[in-house]
């Protein structure tokens, strides 16, 4: 007697390719999380690859908000360069001080 297959709305589809893609986890675990084969899984997450693929251009283009995001994300790091090596400044400093209050108080 043949085997009955069990059908998928879109929306688990899209969901456990969303978990293994935000986890990090493996389809091996997320399949067996979910109670699925994991060569399904592996299909659904291969398509889901593919289909981003194409969205981004076939030339390797991003797409405008992925541009947006970029240039955000780019300009949040240089204010992070700055504000660090600003902070490495000050700490530098209070070093020193520190040393050189500790000199004065043993009398060195």
């Amino acid at each position: 007697m043949g085997e009955t297959r069990r059908r998928f709305d879109p929306e688990f589809r899209a969901g456990a390719v969303r978990i293994v893609r935000e986890t990090g986890k493996s389809i091996a675990q997320v399949a067996r999380d979910l109670g699925i084969n994991a060569g399904t899984l592996a299909n659904w997450v291969q398509m889901d690859r593919l289909a981003r693929e194409q969205d981004t251009g076939t030339n390797g283009e991003l797409a405008e908000s992925e541009r947006e995001e970029l240039a955000r994300l780019r300009r949040q790091k240089a204010e992070w360069v700055k504000e660090r090596a600003e902070l490495e400044m000050e700490r530098d400093v209070l070093k020193r001080s520190v040393v050189l209050w500790v000199k004065e108080a043993t009398g060195r």
